[in-house]
């Protein structure tokens, strides 16, 4: 059995039905969290994962401003962290269990805001990590990276330098673990446009394009023509459905992301598959999302189901905080190979 074949049979069920999907999460008891902000109106939050110490400043000016186009990613979201600290579980996640992610890994997410958790603590494993948002998140979320980033990463480009100013500070970087200490050149933001902008260009604006794997001698006339891999292997999203109108360019934008790698089809023999793992592999989606209402809930699920398979991830998988009753839920998403 192949890693993605394995990896999907190990996390859950896969949903076939958006309606009986819909009814069955909404009919839980849901703990109340408001809109799921943390809290809307600090400066700055400290934010503990795997017991190390992160600091996110925020804007609550920016979020009650009247800015077109919205506002939601000034703060940080209650989901986020609990995403972070179930996906930087290398020893555990089946992400990482089943070589879906790994040191090589190219990793892009949807909507980042400014707190850059999961940027901070998934890419000192991977390979690269690219946040997307609208351009106004640029400056906080550079500003995040910059006072989380540990000192011995002030050179990366990424960020501006460390700021060390206060004994406190210096306290936490020491005590940084190990796999924290690697430098964070690795996380690149680009603003992205759901609406405009063009999926196949976003690694080569960025000059991140991956050169196709060296073909062995008996695959060399079939490979000539291979174009650079413009695609990535992991597509994350945490907390970017809340309203209608974003679900038909959120789902179009994260297809449009999995067309530039294959499809998922696990019908086909064991030659295509070990030839297909030796090249481009299929983009997994991971969406995160807090419950709010079900017509939201099951319109980005019918949506989704459209063009993508899609598995929720069952409790005994993510945890006790996150979950079936928890409030939050997480889906996988493949594209289709039908």
């Amino acid at each position: 059995m192949d890693d993605l074949t394995n990896f999907l049979t190990s996390i859950g069920p896969e949903v076939e039905d958006a309606d009986e999907e819909s009814f069955f999460l909404f009919s839980q008891d849901i703990p109340s969290s408001n809109l799921g902000f943390v809290d809307s109106r600090a400066p700055s939050l400290d934010v503990s994962i795997h017991g190390q110490d992160y600091v996110v400043r925020q804007s609550p000016t920016l979020l009650s401003s009247s800015r077109a186009g919205g506002t939601t990613g000034a703060v940080l979201w209650k989901i986020t962290p609990l995403i972070a600290e179930w996906l930087s579980h290398t020893s555990k996640n089946p992400l990482w269990t089943n070589s879906i992610l790994n040191e090589s890994s190219t990793v892009l997410e949807l909507g980042c805001g400014i707190s850059s958790l999961l940027a901070l603590t998934l890419a000192p494993s991977i390979g690269h990590y690219v946040a997307t948002d609208q351009e106004y998140v640029r400056r906080l979320l550079r500003e995040n990276l910059d006072e989380n980033v540990p000192s011995s990463s002030s050179s990366s480009p990424s960020s501006s330098s460390p700021r060390m100013g206060s004994k406190g500070r210096q306290r936490r970087q020491k005590q940084l673990p190990q796999q924290q200490r690697s430098p964070t050149s690795n996380i690149t933001f680009a603003a992205l446009d759901w609406e405009t902008d063009i999926p196949a260009s976003l690694k080569e604006s960025l000059s991140l394009s991956s050169p196709t794997p060296r073909p062995t001698e008996d695959e060399a006339d079939e490979d000539e023509d291979e174009e650079p891999d413009q695609g990535f292997d992991v597509l994350l999203s945490c907390d970017c459905i809340y309203n209608e109108a974003l679900v038909a360019p959120f789902v179009r934008t994260c297809a449009d992301f999995c067309r530039l790698r294959p499809t998922y089809t696990p019908d086909q023999d064991r030659a295509q598959q070990n030839q297909q793992s030796k090249r481009k592999k299929p983009t997994v989606c991971i969406i995160a999302q807090q419950q709010r209402t079900p017509d939201v809930f099951e319109t980005w699920l019918r949506e989704s189901m459209r063009v993508f398979r899609v598995w929720r991830v069952a409790d005994e998988v993510l945890g006790g905080k996150l979950g079936v009753g928890s409030g939050y839920l997480v889906h996988v998403l493949v594209l289709r190979g039908d």
